[in-house]
């Protein structure tokens, strides 16, 4: 009999990485050590969240998906359903639904717990854009990114063996529609009410597994109460089984830190060994895993490892300006127009999917021609600059902007905007892969579409 599990895990982390270092000296306070993630200008919880679910399904190749939950606290639409447009840029069947589950970090493990209480395959993303005011607390301590699992029955790297929660309405950390920044109440406060919330679902999942605590191998333990977090570690007496939670070097990410830690643990994780993921945000969730030995012959994407070690800097006043803490000189050219519903709506497979065409012969057109014979899904080709240019006049809120023709490897020939780059770093030759990035965002419609990144 099928077990039910954790099938795919990916975790994505953006390019840029913000040293803590820096704040103190333009913001007056905060900052601290470290780094923390910071999503490019041209990212949001939507365009993060394709991302980790294209690294998660990427090594299935033609693996389905019967639903699609997408969980933020930073959504970008309201009134909208954002895992639509993720659902239309990994090309899922109409049949598979998208929904959302939003508002709070708990909302991510509410949407893991519902696909695993679920059938078929079911693809659980989660992303976050997290900050706060200039050089407050949580401005530096957390981060941003995604992550994306997928639950199924089939090839399971680590089984389901039981889940509990305890609930309980008590503030902790709230923001009013609207806010730009999140309040918390007194700390010792929060910690009072979490840690037993922490031990009575600790309890309760392990007897729905039928396990004792010394049976649990690796244990990830997350929520945005930091002093909690440390305190439920030590009442549960799992201080040496701890799974690291990176908020020193990537941040905590909100409601895709759950998902973004499990695939660490996953990808480092052996046969047989059992994980705990313990969720600390407006009560407790904790679920337990057992790794397969299809976990042996698992090679992840991209490994949360590599991301980490990876990034490149950025300056604290370019994060400023990219989060609209720091009004800065617009460019001095018309803003774009907003996007056509009608228009985007006749070429979703182009505009999100990024599917060109191919006529009789076999020749790729990018974008796709009328009349050609097959479509081409080409949003995981490889290509290589034939040549480029800086354009420091053209309209972009981090100018300047670089434009490359691409060749794919494979065929099709594109001129293409290039993102996560020093523009030093560009030349003719250099590889490329594309990237699901908003090109910007007019009467309140962001419009979406693919660039291409240094490989």
């Amino acid at each position: 009999m099928a077990s039910r599990g954790i099938v795919a895990a990916a975790g994505y982390l953006p390019h840029w990485r913000l040293d803590r270092s820096t704040i103190s000296a333009v913001a007056g306070g905060g900052g601290g050590k470290g780094t923390r993630a910071v999503a490019s200008y041209d990212q949001d919880t939507t365009t993060m969240g394709v991302e980790a679910a294209r690294a998660a399904l990427r090594p299935l190749r033609d693996a389905s998906v019967a639903g699609l939950w997408f969980s933020t606290v930073a959504p970008a639409y309201a009134d909208k359903t954002n895992a639509t447009a993720i659902h239309a840029a990994l090309r899922l069947p109409p049949t598979s639904p998208a929904f959302d589950v939003n508002g709070s970090i708990r909302s991510a493990v509410g949407a893991l717990q519902a696909a695993l209480a679920g059938t078929g395959p079911q693809l659980v993303v989660s992303a976050d854009l997290r900050g706060g005011l200039a050089g407050g607390p949580d401005e530096s301590t957390f981060g941003d990114g995604a992550a994306a699992l997928l639950v199924g029955d089939d090839a399971v790297l680590a089984d389901h063996l039981g889940t509990a929660s305890a609930t309980e309405e008590f503030l902790d950390r709230w923001r009013p529609p609207g806010d730009v920044r999140s309040k918390v109440w007194e700390e010792r406060f929060g910690e009072t009410r979490y840690v037993p919330l922490a031990e009575a679902a600790w309890d309760d999942a392990l007897k729905a597994a039928g396990l004792v605590a010394d049976q649990v191998d690796r244990v990830v333990i997350t929520g945005s109460h930091g002093r909690a977090n440390a305190a439920a570690a030590k009442k549960l007496g799992v201080g040496d089984r701890l799974v690291g939670d990176l908020t020193a070097t990537v941040g905590n990410l909100g409601a895709a830190h759950p998902g973004l830690l499990l695939t660490a643990a996953l990808e480092s994780s052996e046969p047989g060994q059992v994980i705990a993921v313990v969720v600390l945000a407006d009560g407790a969730d904790v679920l337990l895993f057992r790794a397969t030995d299809f976990i042996s012959s698992w090679v992840p994407g991209r490994p949360v490892a590599a991301q980490v070690d990876a990034g490149a800097p950025i300056a604290y006043g370019t994060y400023l300006r990219w989060r609209g803490l720091l009004a800065a000189e617009p460019p001095r050219r018309p803003e774009p127009a907003r996007t056509s519903a009608s228009a985007a709506a006749r070429s979703t497979d182009w505009k999100l999917g990024f599917v060109g065409s191919a006529d009789a012969g076999g020749e790729i057109h990018l974008p796709p021609q009328p009349g050609d014979a097959a479509a081409v899904p080409m949003a995981d080709a490889v290509g290589t600059i034939a040549t480029f240019t800086i354009d420091r006049l053209a309209y972009s809120p981090s100018p300047p902007v670089v434009f490359a023709v691409v060749d794919f490897d494979d065929g099709g020939r594109l001129p293409v905007e290039l993102t996560d780059i020093d523009v030093d770093q560009v030349r003719i030759g250099g590889r490329v892969e594309l990237t699901f990035r908003r090109l910007f965002t007019s009467d309140g419609i962001h419009n979406y579409f693919w660039k291409a990144r240094l490989v």
